[in-house]
């Protein structure tokens, strides 16, 4: 079973994000705060959950947070500051929308900057040992999924809908085929032999 917490005694926030190995879309980032006490039995990592479960817990982890918030860092400034960057800039904006200010952070992997001077402690595979770091990448995956659906409409024939913007070979097949969009990311490589895509 997860762990609630590092530091029982302190408001402490979990944070995640989804999205950085995309070749298209924004990195999202995600901040929780969860009551003392709180527990479910299938909150976990989400890539280890069906989309229907993460959908199931979207909707319970936003109706018993304390508080969360949710961010899109997008394609232009993750090619200008690259993606680690953007991901843990994305993450101190979603610590910063929180409505009540955290005394502690958990981070989600193993590299993270200082958020002023809250005290912090980078967790690897923390998705997977503690609950507000599992409510994190929930969110932040069930939001950056319904936004890259909705590019879906737009442009079906990247089938975003289905791959939400990660390499497969359909995607790269729909990149060599029709070329790069504004939604794609400049600085990745798109093609593995990176042909000119009129960028």
């Amino acid at each position: 079973m997860l762990k609630l917490k590092i530091n029982q005694n302190l408001v402490e926030c979990g944070t995640d994000e989804a999205g950085r190995g995309c070749l298209a879309g924004p990195v999202t980032a995600a901040a929780v705060i969860l009551p003392d006490g709180f527990q479910h039995p299938f909150l976990n990592d989400s890539k280890q959950l069906s989309e229907k479960k993460r959908l199931e817990l979207k909707d319970i982890i936003e109706r018993e947070a304390i508080c969360y918030k949710v961010v899109h860092v997008m394609m232009d400034e993750i090619d200008k500051i690259n993606i680690l960057n953007a991901s843990i800039l994305g993450m101190h904006r979603a610590i910063e929308g929180l409505s009540c200010a955290p005394e502690f952070i958990a981070i989600d992997g193993n590299r993270f900057k200082p958020f002023g001077k809250t005290p912090f402690e980078c967790v690897v595979k923390g998705d997977e040992k503690f609950l507000h770091i599992a409510a994190a990448s929930i969110l932040a995956k069930t939001y950056r999924d319904e936004y890259m659906t909705a590019l879906h409409n737009d442009f079906p024939q990247y089938n975003w809908k289905q791959n939400k913007g990660y390499p497969t070979m359909q995607h790269r097949e729909a990149i060599r085929n029709h070329g790069a969009t504004i939604f794609h990311r400049k600085s990745f490589k798109l093609l593995p032999d990176q042909l000119d895509l009129n960028l």
